[in-house]
C-alpha cells in the first residue's frame, strides 16, 4: 500500500500522455466532519493524535482500534488518510456535478476499514464516504469489488440498506485467507437482505473463466438492480504474480472487467485498492486509465519514462508482461463450481423484484456542501 505504487502509476500515465485525455485535479484533505459521516469520533481522534513517537501512550487503545502488524502506526498517518479520502470525495463530487462521466482515484479503494477500527492496511474507508455522497442524488449505487480480498468494510457499512448493492469477487477461505468473510450465504440483512452479493473463488482462476463469470453476473445484476451510478474497486492483488494474491489473472483480463462496467454508460467512480507488486500495480492502473479515457497505449513502455523509472519494470520492460503463467497456483475453480457460484447469485436476484425506490428523507447529508443550486450553477457554466 506504499505510495510508490502511485508514483510509478503517475509516471506511466504521464509517459503515455494520458493526462491530455482527461481533466486532472489536485486532491484536498477531507475534513474531520466529512470523515465523521461514517467513522466514529473517538477513532478519528485517535488517528489524528497518534504518532510513532507517542504510540506507547496509546497502548491501551491499540487493540480497540485493531492497530497492529497489518495496520501499523506510521508518520503522517492522519495526512495520508485525509488526502486519499478527500480525493474520493472530490471524485464523487465531479460525478454529481456532471463535470465527469468517469472519475478516478487510484490512491483510494481502502475497502476493509470499519466504522471504529482499521483493518487490512485500511484506516479510513474512502469508498463508503464516496458512496454516501453519491446517495445524496442517486437512488441506487452499485459497488463492485475485484480485489482478491473480500470488500468486507463496504459490505458491512451498507449491510442493511437496499440503496447500495455490493458485489464482491474474491478468494474465499474462512480459516486461511483474510478476511475470512464473503461466502455465498453472506447476503445482507433487514432492508438490505439479498443486496449483498458475494462470489467466493478458489486459487488460480484464469483470464477466460474470470471474464466469463464476471460478465455473466454483472450483466443481470445491473439489469435487475438498475443502479444509477457505479463504484468499481480495482484492487491489483487479483493479478497473477502478486505477492499476496493467489489468482492467475493478466492485466488485460482485469482491464476487461473495467471496460465491461464502463460499457453500461453510468456515472462511474474507479478506485484502487490492494496490490503488492508495485510494477504490476502501476501497469494495471495505467492500462485501466487508458480504458477509461478510450486511449490506445500499446504494449511497449513509453520512451518518455526515462531510465530512472524504466529499471523498475525489468526484465520485460512492457506494459503487459505474462502474469500467472508460472504454475504457482493451480486453477482450483472447476466449471461446475463456477456455474454453481453463478446460479447462487441468480437465486439472490430473484428475490429482488423491481428496483427499490427511495424517499427524500433517506438522502444522506451533503458531505461536500454540494447543494443542488451549486450543482446547477456548475452545469450552467459548462453549457456556456
Amino acid at each position: 500500500m506504499k505510495p510508490w505504487r502511485l508514483t510509478l502509476t503517475n509516471q506511466l500515465v504521464l509517459g503515455y500522455g494520458l493526462q491530455e485525455y482527461m481533466d486532472c485535479y489536485a486532491t484536498r484533505a477531507a475534513t474531520s466532519e466529512e470523515l465523521a459521516e461514517f467513522h466514529s469520533g473517538d477513532y478519528l481522534d485517535f488517528l489524528k493524535r497518534v504518532t510513532p513517537e507517542n504510540a506507547d501512550s496509546f497502548v491501551q487503545q491499540l487493540p480497540r482500534f485493531n492497530i497492529g502488524d497489518d495496520c501499523p502506526i506510521f508518520s503522517g498517518i492522519w495526512d495520508f488518510c485525509t488526502l486519499y479520502s478527500g480525493a474520493s470525495l472530490d471524485a464523487a463530487k465531479k460525478l454529481l456535478s456532471g463535470q465527469s462521466d468517469i472519475a478516478i482515484n487510484w490512491s483510494g479503494g481502502l475497502h476493509h476499514a470499519k466504522k471504529s477500527e482499521a483493518s487490512g492496511f485500511c484506516y479510513i474507508n474512502d469508498i463508503v464516504l464516496a458512496i454516501l455522497q453519491l446517495l445524496r442524488y442517486h437512488p441506487r449505487v452499485l459497488y463492485i469489488d475485484i480485489d482478491v480480498h473480500h470488500g468486507d468494510g463496504v459490505e458491512q457499512a451498507f449491510f442493511s440498506t437496499d440503496r447500495v448493492m455490493t458485489l464482491s469477487f474474491h478468494k474465499y477461505d474462512k480459516d486461511n485467507f483474510f478476511p475470512g468473510t464473503g461466502n455465498y450465504d453472506d447476503i445482507g440483512g433487514g432492508a438490505g437482505k439479498h443486496y449483498s452479493l458475494n462470489v467466493p473463488l478458489r486459487d488460480g482462476i484464469d483470464d477466460e473463466n474470470y471474464i466469463r463469470l464476471f460478465k455473466s453476473i454483472v450483466d443481470p445484476v445491473i439489469e435487475h438492480y438498475r443502479p444509477t451510478s457505479i463504484v468499481l474497486q480495482c484492487g491489483a492483488d487479483s493479478l497473477g504474480a502478486d505477492r499476496l494474491g493467489c489468482f492467475n489473472l493478466n492485466i488485460s483480463a482485469h482491464g476487461a472487467c473495467v471496460a465491461f462496467v464502463k460499457s453500461f454508460g453510468l456515472p462511474l467512480l474507479l478506485v484502487g485498492g490492494g496490490g503488492y507488486t508495485p510494477r504490476n500495480v502501476s501497469r494495471l492502473w495505467c492500462y485501466e486509465t487508458s480504458i477509461a479515457t478510450d486511449t490506445e497505449v500499446g504494449t511497449e513502455l513509453p520512451p518518455q519514462l526515462g531510465d530512472r523509472f524504466r529499471e523498475y519494470f525489468a526484465p520485460e520492460y512492457v506494459l503487459h508482461p505474462r502474469l500467472g503463467t508460472d504454475g504457482r497456483y493451480e486453477n482450483k475453480n472447476s466449471k461446475k463450481y463456477l456455474e454453481t457460484v453463478k446460479m447462487r447469485i441468480m437465486e439472490q436476484l430473484r428475490y429482488l423484484g423491481s428496483a427499490p425506490g427511495v424517499q427524500m428523507q433517506e438522502v444522506p447529508p451533503d458531505l461536500l456542501g454540494c447543494q443542488s443550486e451549486c450543482v446547477n450553477k456548475v452545469k450552467e457554466d459548462m453549457r456556456a
